[in-house]
């Protein structure tokens, strides 16, 4: 009877524990996950329960402006590049540091300066080999840099300028930049931090990533509402994709099956069958949606919708949309804090 009552006790005072902690206490969230978003209108980075469907905390980056963020392995750290004031080709001031900001404290914690300015965008964090990857435009390379001495160690010519958003392959050794003003694709060996190929795509491209079997390569033409799909094996574009407007953003989903593309000229998503090669969903989501994160479980495809300061949840299993989640001003760059212990 003893062991009984004791046992009760311990139950009660658990669940008063639990209680006092409140759903949105680190704790919590953390062990469900964290979705980060670039507030570049407000120059904060969100944090967001994405399971609550609400932002947390957004931290001051202490520059204009941020526009993409990776996030650590352990869902501990985000990396912030600022860029400048202007977008990409356009006349404005030039970035020149990153931002390093600790999730769980919500302050930022560190910085790396290019030691000039050189408009640094796209961060990728590679846990194959430890390195982040950063974009620099105006050296028109992919910067390398240590991210436990924040020191930068290396660069990967990109040949070409404005080279502005960044894929990384699964096993770590390619990547891709979209230089967007030249309308190209650099081809990057990471390991032996040089440029493989350049292939020509169309007057002006925006945005990639690459398939869950790193066999095909994305890129939206900015000319014409279609998508490029490259042959990740010929580095040679194998097939278009017409969409129902000018894409961005893209992410494959884990499976393999479906490519999700924000297409903010009419404000909807559409889902590329990946066996087809054709759109067989629309979403419509608030205006000018930007990137697209699939969440780790697959189950969730996030899109920023930069003039709504919303993040649209996309349920991938029927294509549906699930939830707006309100976050900061021009959300744009999303990334996923995984649950630290």
């Amino acid at each position: 009877m003893l062991r009984l009552r004791f046992t009760s006790l311990l139950i009660v005072l658990t669940g008063v524990a639990l209680s006092a902690s409140g759903a949105n206490s680190p704790s919590h969230v953390s062990a469900n996950g964290l979705l980060l978003v670039d507030n570049k209108g407000a120059h904060s980075l969100g944090i967001v329960d994405p399971h609550a469907g609400e932002q947390l905390a957004a931290v001051p980056e202490g520059g204009i402006t941020g526009h993409e963020v990776a996030a650590s392995p352990d869902g501990r750290t985000a990396y912030v590049p600022i860029y400048g004031n202007s977008g990409v080709g356009k006349p404005g001031t030039d970035g020149h540091n990153m931002v390093v900001i600790d999730v769980h404290d919500r302050k930022v914690v560190g910085n790396v300066d290019f030691g000039k300015g050189v408009r640094p965008h796209c961060p990728i964090y590679n846990t194959k080999d430890g390195m982040l990857y950063v974009t620099t435009e105006l050296n028109e390379s992919v910067s390398i840099i240590d991210p436990h001495t924040l020191k930068i160690v290396g660069e990967v010519p990109t040949g070409q300028k404005e080279s502005h958003m960044l894929a990384i392959t699964h096993d770590g050794l390619r990547a891709y930049t979209a230089n967007v003003g030249p309308g190209t694709v650099s081809v990057l060996d990471l390991k032996n931090r040089k440029t493989l190929a350049i292939i020509p795509i169309s007057g002006e491209t925006q945005r990639i990533s690459v398939s869950a079997d790193d066999s095909m390569v994305f890129t939206s033409d900015q000319t014409k509402p279609r998508l490029a799909v490259i042959d990740g094996a010929t580095n040679k574009v194998k097939t278009w994709v017409p969409l129902p407007g000018l894409g961005y953003g893209t992410a494959a989903t884990n499976d393999g099956r479906w490519l999700v593309v924000a297409v903010p000229t009419v404000n909807k998503v559409a889902v590329v069958d990946l066996r087809t090669m054709k759109v067989a969903h629309t979403i419509d989501v608030p205006k000018a949606p930007q990137e697209v994160l699939i969440r780790p479980d697959g189950k969730v495809a996030y899109v920023s919708c930069d003039s709504t300061n919303q993040v649209a949840a996309i349920n991938t299993q029927t294509w549906k949309l699930d939830k707006l989640i309100p976050v900061g001003k021009g959300a744009d760059g999303l990334a996923w804090a995984a649950a630290s212990m």
